[in-house]
């Protein structure tokens, strides 16, 4: 199968590229420079040239593909809202490409799109519409999609993690670097869901190989981190201490990230492990935290 795939050169997308080659797809890779045409070419990818806002760029390669992966998002965060609707745009323009075929459409969302707001985990059984994380913009556009007959799949992601990046923890890292403390909210008993890239990867290749139109999967392997565990990883690793702040204070500290940090996102991905056999065999967060190199030169390498 060719397979379009976005972010082939980011965090996800890079691993992704060596799940589909072994699993004997083709792999149509989007980067936007030099370098990543580079190290494409040398995997043995054809390259496609393309950004997020160039969206007949985005066409141009689903309509040379088979299937379509879609991980590529731009990570600053401190524009979050904006990053969101562009994502969903992204979406939009892909089905325009796929509507009235059979090819698969992978979408990337967050396991919040799974909370019920009943006090449980969130799950891959529920679409919560309202939910009022600004990144439901994709979920929302690939429910229309879905509903015009084109075949979309989601995959929800948790903090996905290894020695370098670790989602939302990565940017908590430099707040902390930055303000001299780790803190967490109250006891910091609020909890992430967690899963090790290597593990998400794959997933992404069962999703396309194994996964049904309509099914969304989350890519959980920890069911819930506790905030103040990755507080206090994260001050071993800096030097720094770990202070608890109270909730009022949490914007003043925090600024944009004031809305994640004392979210319980508790999210399981016990359906998705059953659904398509898959069984994460990384190392959990709290391990990639204490493993990691915390030095700003080591860190900016992986920015």
């Amino acid at each position: 199968m060719r397979v379009f795939l976005t972010g082939a050169t980011g965090f996800i997308g890079s691993h992704i590229v060596s799940e589909l080659l072994a699993a004997g797809h083709q792999v149509i890779g989007m980067t936007r420079s030099d370098a990543g045409a580079k190290s494409l070419a040398a995997a043995g990818v054809e390259v496609h040239r393309g950004t997020l806002e160039d969206l007949d760029s985005i066409i141009a390669g689903a309509q040379k593909a088979d299937a379509v992966i879609h991980t590529a998002f731009n990570h600053d965060f401190s524009n979050f809202v904006a990053n969101c609707e562009t994502d969903r745009r992204v979406i939009s323009a892909m089905g325009s490409v796929l509507k009235g075929s059979d090819r698969p459409l992978i979408i990337t969302s967050g396991t919040g799109m799974g909370d019920a707001e009943d006090g449980k985990p969130a799950s891959e059984a529920v679409f919560n519409h309202r939910h009022p994380n600004p990144r439901i913009a994709s979920e929302l556009e690939g429910q229309v999609l879905l509903e015009a007959g084109i075949d979309v799949r989601v995959v929800r992601l948790p903090q996905v993690h290894n020695t370098f990046k670790q989602g939302l923890v990565s940017p908590y890292i430099e707040m902390s670097r930055e303000k001299g403390a780790a803190a967490y909210v109250n006891e910091g008993t609020n909890c992430w869901p967690a899963a090790h890239v290597l593990d998400v990867a794959k997933l992404y290749a069962l999703v396309l190989d194994k996964g049904s139109k309509g099914e969304r999967y989350h890519a959980v392997d920890e069911q819930g981190v506790a905030a103040r565990d990755i507080a206090e990883a994260v001050a071993t690793g800096l030097g720094i201490p770990a202070v608890s702040i109270l909730p009022q204070n949490a914007q003043q500290h925090f600024g944009w990230f004031a809305m994640f940090a004392a979210l319980d996102l508790q999210a399981t991905g016990s359906w998705t492990q059953q659904r398509l056999g898959w069984k994460p065999t990384g190392v959990g967060l709290i391990e990639d935290l204490q493993n990691m190199n915390y030095s700003p030169a080591e860190q900016s390498k992986h920015v």
